[in-house]
């Protein structure tokens, strides 16, 4: 199959590019934004449009559509604020020349049964792949990597909203060697998920990719191979299992002890605003963090858990135990007195991200805390896989 879903991934990129450049060119000299409807009509007779098929053609410009919406978004924010911005958003671009882009397959070309994926298309006449996927499928589309394609099926699932949620809650504060630390108001120890095991998959992906760019700097005076493609896919590999093997533990925990709301603290811009020396920083902004915030987030929707992502601004040097709010006046960090130990204002001692979960639990639920805590605050150690 390799081959043609190559031949219509450069298809699929192809008339990207086309569509793109009538939309752009339009808007360039006519201020005018020409919708996907339009759009349609107007290409539906070309060839791109046609080598690509119909249902194809019309996922690839229903993208497109997506993409001006966001830039148009993203404008109007960026005038609003743009200290929330990095830079003024830019144009939708054009895909590389030698390049590929996703080709998607709708429902009336593929069809789910007996847990296998099958194709109504002559050019996949025998082929089928095993899926757990239920519910009432949407379309299929398959994802150019560097070396490989990844295949993805879309189906609608239904998920019943729970009519009332108890005031049980957790909250997560996230780091590096304590990659997940998760407290509670149910009077359970708090407890932190190893990140040793991502850090060390990181520190050897840096030492192997260091070693293979001066290789064939050397050998060739290029700056990419196979062998880099195959490193890049390995490690992305097991740090995506590893994060859903954390993501899994976390939402069994939350079902096993009937805590109903879970809440993440994460700053958007923490990573480019990281100043903690080459070594750390470079362990630091080489995990995904978001990838595990958008694993928790559809898996507790599917299990009826409310799900918070919040920034954790003031939550590190604040303290609980001192019943302190995590505003900015109460801000003080120099009461960490050692790396991993916070210290409260009568001299109790308390892990530093544990203070650091509970202060953002304080934050997204205000009444988490009314009836107080009970329980040990020492957290345990968890490890979820073997790296």
């Amino acid at each position: 199959m390799y081959n043609i879903v190559t031949d219509f991934c450069i298809r699929s990129k192809n008339f990207y590019n086309y569509a793109l450049y009538i939309t752009r060119q339009e808007f360039i000299f006519n201020n005018k934004w020409i919708r996907y409807q339009d759009l349609q009509k107007t290409l539906k007779d070309t060839e791109p449009y046609k080598q690509l098929m119909s249902q194809s053609s019309q996922c690839v410009l229903q993208v497109l559509e997506r993409n001006w919406k966001s830039y148009f978004n993203g404008i109007k924010e960026w005038k609003r604020s743009p200290q929330k911005f990095l830079g003024m958003p830019r144009l939708p671009n054009y895909k590389k020349k030698n390049g590929k882009f996703v080709w998607f397959l709708k429902n009336n070309q593929t069809y789910i049964k007996e847990n296998k994926l099958y194709f109504r298309l002559k050019v996949f006449d025998g082929y089928s792949f095993k899926t757990n996927a239920t519910g009432r499928l949407i379309s299929i589309r398959f994802i150019p990597q560097n070396d490989y394609y990844t295949l993805e099926i879309i189906y609608e699932k239904e998920i019943k909203n729970k009519e009332n949620y108890n005031t049980n809650c957790a909250s997560i504060d996230l780091g590096v060697n304590n990659f997940v630390t998760m407290t509670n108001n149910v009077g359970l120890q708090p407890i932190v998920i190893n990140g040793k095991g991502v850090k060390s998959i990181n520190q050897y992906y840096n030492k192997q990719r260091a070693k293979l760019l001066s290789e064939v700097t050397k050998r060739n005076n290029q700056f990419w191979s196979h062998a880099l493609d195959t490193l890049n896919r390995k490690r992305y590999n097991r740090i995506k299992n590893f994060m859903h093997h954390t993501s899994k533990y976390i939402v069994n925990y939350c079902i096993i002890n009937n805590i109903d709301n879970l809440a993440v603290g994460l700053n958007k811009t923490w990573k480019q605003d990281c100043k903690l020396g080459d070594k750390v920083t470079q362990t630091f902004t080489f995990i995904p963090y978001d990838l595990l915030i958008k694993q928790l987030k559809y898996k507790c929707d599917e299990c009826g858990i409310q799900f918070v992502n919040t920034e954790e601004n003031y939550t590190s040097g604040t303290s609980f135990l001192d019943n302190e709010e995590p505003i900015k006046e109460n801000y003080n960090k120099s009461r960490r007195v050692k790396r991993g130990l916070f210290k409260s204002n009568n001299g109790t001692l308390i892990n530093s991200d544990v203070n650091g979960s509970l202060q953002i639990m304080k934050k997204v639920f205000p009444k988490a805390f009314v009836n107080g805590i009970l329980g040990n605050l020492t957290p345990v150690v968890i490890n979820v896989c073997k790296m």
